[in-house]
């Protein structure tokens, strides 16, 4: 079956988000004790005030494409009385001011991934008044809210839970050995020339897309709000370096009973801050292909503007040198993000990109994901078929 194309103008709702979210995982976090969290499964209200924008807001927009229907109200007083796809491009999520406005909700997830991942000090009387009126608090942030003595002995006070996602990989401790990997599961990491630019995304749209074929495919969450979508996966970014390759080879394993996995991405290989940890990943989950994501018209690598992106060219021969070490892995196929220029431009794009690196190339909104599922679908042909040889 043909995967369809999303509406992707701002504020357009989609019908098929609910389908979408419950094709990814089993409900969140109902399998604590591996590499599950628990923080699906209830009524949101997402905090974004001030950073109500695709970048910073990454977060709040993925939970609202994914788990829309959880999410009751954005607060952000700066944009009250908008809605989140007006300014996230996604749903149609009103933005009020205060929590009196937004509703009764379980939760307040913080929305943002900022740079260092802080939690902005303007907003701890939001989380002491959401914790006085007995909801959890869920932060994907490095900055983790049980370090907070205040908001522990307030939590504690009100039966409320705080919820670092991230935390979850503090204690993870095991190298990566290359053992019991399957080989019949086909693996496909998505990996980007910067940071941000829908990884994880591309890698949803993928899964979704190949179960929507009758496939048995299945979506590795690596970062925080990966597994605040679905419900499962570690945090990569806050595990010891030694041990990064292991948590993505730990998350190949318990997962390879599957016929097909998407792994998402981290940062990107000619990242200056995060290459680390985007290296640790590629070699732990030993992809057979890659995905190439990008946005038109990045060309600084983002925190660091000094440093040119260099050429898709140049990184796919980069991210193919690093992934062919052991065995032999290739891009084969690129998600475009095109998200901040016209339909007309991003068909030239689109078809420009395609002419130079002689692969299928889309936006995976725009022009639906089937060039790259059939990249997929023949690329695991190929592998499979040299197992039977």
């Amino acid at each position: 079956m043909r995967s369809q194309p999303r509406r992707d103008q701002p504020g357009a709702t989609d019908p098929s988000l609910t389908l979408r979210a419950s094709l990814i995982a089993p409900p969140l976090f109902a399998r604590l004790g591996k590499a599950y969290h628990p923080c699906m499964n209830q009524r949101l209200i997402i905090l974004t005030e001030g950073h109500t924008e695709p970048h910073a807001g990454k977060t709040a927009a993925s939970v609202i494409r994914y788990r829309g229907d959880d999410v009751l109200a954005l607060i952000d007083r700066t944009q009250a009385g908008r809605h989140s796809g007006e300014l996230l491009g996604v749903g149609t999520t009103p933005i009020v001011a205060t929590l009196d406005e937004a509703g009764e909700a379980d939760a307040l997830l913080l929305g943002i991934a900022p740079p260092g991942g802080k939690i902005p000090e303007s907003w701890q009387p939001t989380l002491h008044e959401a914790l006085r009126r007995g909801m959890d608090i869920i932060s994907g942030l490095h900055d983790f809210l049980n370090d907070d003595e205040a908001l522990k002995s307030l939590a504690q006070q009100h039966g409320c839970q705080l919820v670092d996602v991230r935390a979850q990989g503090k204690n993870f401790k095991t190298i990566a050995r290359r053992k019991g990997l399957r080989e019949s599961c086909f693996r496909v990491h998505t990996v980007g020339h910067d940071c941000s630019v829908g990884k994880m995304v591309a890698s949803i749209e993928l899964t979704n897309g190949l179960k929507q074929r009758g496939k048995d495919a299945h979506f590795i969450a690596t970062g925080q709000t990966g597994i605040m979508v679905s419900g499962a996966g570690l945090p990569l970014d806050c595990i010891v370096s030694d041990f990064v390759a292991g948590a993505a080879e730990q998350l190949i394993l318990e997962s390879q009973d599957h016929e097909i996995v998407l792994v998402e991405g981290q940062g990107s290989l000619v990242h200056p801050s995060y290459s680390g940890v985007t290296l640790s990943l590629l070699h732990g989950c030993l992809p057979h292909a890659m995905i190439m994501c990008y946005e038109v018209g990045r060309d600084r690598v983002t925190g660091v503007e000094q440093v040119e992106i260099p050429p898709l060219t140049r990184i796919r021969e980069l991210y193919e040198t690093m992934a062919s070490i052991h065995q032999p892995c290739a891009v084969i196929g690129v998600a475009m993000n095109s998200r901040r220029i016209t339909a007309e431009q991003a068909a030239d794009e689109r078809k420009r990109q395609e002419d130079e690196l002689g692969l299928p190339v889309c936006d995976v909104f725009r022009h639906g994901a089937d060039s790259l599922l059939d990249a997929i679908e023949a690329s695991q042909r190929k592998h499979l078929a040299s197992l039977a040889t």
